[in-house]
């Protein structure tokens, strides 16, 4: 799993990386992200990466975590933060 920094959005990238795994790495994430991060995009994929994408839409909840938006590319998912 890779994180990118790109102004106030982080992209991390779960390709290869399985669904419990991915959920301990993205809480873990989110525990010591920065205060000015407004957004987390999850890169999951998009043929092969259904079962992240179920996981992070329909199971994954965080107290940092505000909203779960699909994005446009479907093999993505945007996380919107709190502010801390």
């Amino acid at each position: 799993m890779r994180f990118k920094r790109e102004g106030t959005i982080v992209t991390a990238d779960l390709h290869g990386v399985y669904e419990r795994d991915a959920k301990d790495l993205l809480a873990g994430w989110l525990n010591q992200a920065p205060a000015d991060v407004t957004e987390l995009r999850v890169i999951h994929g998009y043929q092969r990466g259904t079962t992240l994408r179920d996981m992070i839409r329909g199971g994954f909840s965080h107290p940092r975590v505000k909203s779960i938006l699909p994005s446009l590319n479907p093999g993505e998912t945007r996380l919107i933060l709190r502010k801390k």
